[in-house]
């Protein structure tokens, strides 16, 4: 593994640590990129990388989006993002979580975990056993915590609403085409709640038994996901893995907007200015989609501080995403500048950048 300093991505994080438990066979990696407004939150992607240099990649590029993501969510908590690498059955064991929750618990409360791509509320509290410095806990009905990917979809729902609002000048998604690519916690949540709305939907998925169920289900079509990002559209949104938005694809598309979950959508920061260039609304991925961190954020201070964890707060928070992205569009029309720049640039400013 290429040495951390020297990638791309690395962007003077304040640590990088790669943990490897021989007993338990866990190989991982734990990136803090900035604490300046807290501990560094964010999940932990289990995943099969088969260059590890890849998962290095991750770590950095994901815990930075972390800094910036609890930053415009107005959240006290840092960013930070872990990756276990998985072999290629993904094998994922009792004692691989255990000898995690130890290595989490060993930054002193400087990371707090949660689940990411391949993680469960189950994995949760097994690291849980380990260490305090875990949320997406099982919740009781009513509190905030447990899984956050029906958080994620409802604020990137609120999201699209907003990009439609201001792209299209229409108050109501009723019969407005929205392509979504990936149908699963994240991806699925955001398709039923636009499907309530009367929304033209398309959909598509690495598994496409499960895309072509669910569009039967609520009334959309089904494609291949070689076909997602050409589909005509008024909406692209992108729910799965991220740099989807590179060269070749953004030559693909034909939409007029781009507002989606997944996380680092933007194969390099240029890609920004060639949607900008094309007149196509970009929702930035870690201010659309920070609705989960929200909830398990939520949750953890709550616990910390042993004061209640009303999901209405939640809601509350999340509901406050489409002004933030409206700052963000206003900004870029005003100055001409590219959204994912502008949003960049109040990101740093807020964690001292």
């Amino acid at each position: 593994m290429a040495a951390f300093w020297s990638e791309p991505d690395w962007d003077e994080h304040e640590r990088v640590e790669v943990v490897h438990d021989r007993a338990s066979g866990l190989t991982a990696i734990i990136a803090l990129h900035s604490t300046h407004l807290g501990p560094a939150a964010g999940g932990t992607r289990f995943w099969h990388y088969a260059d590890p240099a890849n998962a290095m990649r991750d770590a950095l590029r994901l815990s930075r989006g972390m800094s910036y993501k609890n930053a415009m969510a107005n959240l006290p908590m840092g960013g930070g993002k872990a990756v276990v690498l998985l072999d290629k059955d993904g094998r994922k064991t009792e004692s691989m979580l255990h000898a995690f929750g130890d290595a989490v618990e060993a930054m002193d409360g400087r990371y707090v975990t949660a689940e990411d791509v391949g993680a469960t509320e189950t994995d949760m509290v097994a690291i849980h056993s380990r260490t305090q410095h875990v949320c997406g806990l099982p919740a009781d009905a009513g509190d905030a915590g447990g899984d956050p990917g029906p958080f994620t979809a409802m604020g990137i729902y609120h999201g699209i609403k907003a990009a439609v609002a201001r792209k299209l000048g229409k108050d109501s998604m009723q019969g407005v085409r929205v392509a979504i690519q990936g149908c699963g916690s994240v991806g699925g949540g955001v398709t039923k709640l636009l499907a309530k709305d009367g929304a033209r939907l398309t959909l598509s998925d690495i598994d496409e038994k499960r895309a072509a169920q669910m569009a039967d289900e609520l009334g959309g079509k089904a494609v291949s996901p070689e076909q997602a990002m050409g589909t005509p559209c008024d909406v692209f949104s992108p729910n799965a893995l991220g740099a989807i938005l590179d060269d070749a694809g953004i030559a693909q598309l034909d939409c007029a907007i781009v507002a989606g979950g997944a996380n680092n959508q933007l194969a390099r920061p240029e890609h920004g200015q060639m949607l900008h260039d094309r007149g196509i609304l970009y929702a930035p991925d870690y201010v659309i989609n920070a609705g989960g961190i929200i909830n398990v954020s939520y949750e953890y201070l709550c616990r910390r501080e042993g004061t209640p964890c009303d999901i209405n707060e939640v809601r509350k928070r999340i509901a406050q995403i489409p002004g933030r992205l409206n700052e963000i569009w206003a900004e870029s029309e005003k100055s001409s500048r590219p959204a994912n720049e502008v949003a960049d640039a109040m990101a740093q400013a807020l964690i001292g950048r």
